[in-house]
């Protein structure tokens, strides 16, 4: 078991693949904890989180037993994106069981009016998208700017803070600050991402 725990994620695939059921436990313990909170933060009920996290590996369970499991980018991303269409079929589910008809008057049709929702399964999609896309690009920034950035956004930290903790002057600190704006800005478009919902 100790030495499965050095394995790759992959790696760890492969040999649950091949009936070592310690594999999968290693897996599990590695990815739980992101997937379930992925999970909770969208349906906001521990209970239903439960259910789809379990179904979640469920499914994982199944593909990789039948050897369906394609190695395509990571398996954590590859978890989420099970767990992420669960919640929509939920979030469909629960639609549709709570579903009145109005003979088709909008006007009266109260669960789908958006003027009377915080939001929806969409806009909670669409704005966790953009939070790992802006966090892969403050992640490509140099190191001083994604500092600089971190401490003023993240930390909230005054200019002077700043300028104090890395040892530079304040006007150093607003031109990193303002290179790594427009770095991001450049590489939002380079790569064709909508920082907006």
């Amino acid at each position: 078991m100790q030495q499965l725990t050095k394995l790759t994620d992959r790696e760890l695939v492969a040999a649950y693949a091949n009936d070592n059921n310690d594999a999968f436990d290693i897996l599990l313990d590695r990815h739980k904890q992101k997937v379930f909170n992925y999970i909770l933060h969208i349906v906001k009920n521990k209970d239903i989180a439960d259910d789809i996290f379990q179904e979640t590996f469920v499914k994982a369970i199944v593909t990789i037993k039948q050897n369906r499991y394609t190695e395509k980018g990571k398996f954590s991303a590859w978890l989420t994106r099970i767990a992420h269409n669960l919640i929509i079929d939920y979030f469909r589910q629960e639609r549709m069981e709570n579903t009145i008809s109005t003979d088709g008057d909008p006007a009266t049709d109260l669960l789908n009016r958006r003027d009377l929702c915080d939001g929806n399964i969409e806009d909670e999609i669409v704005s966790l998208q953009i939070d790992e896309d802006l966090r892969r690009i403050v992640m490509s920034l140099p190191d001083p700017q994604r500092e600089v950035l971190v401490m003023r956004f993240y930390r909230n930290m005054s200019f002077k803070e700043i300028a104090d903790a890395t040892d530079v002057s304040i006007n150093t600190a607003l031109g990193r600050m303002r290179y790594a704006i427009l770095n991001m800005r450049r590489i939002a478009a380079e790569k064709n991402i909508s920082l907006a919902v």
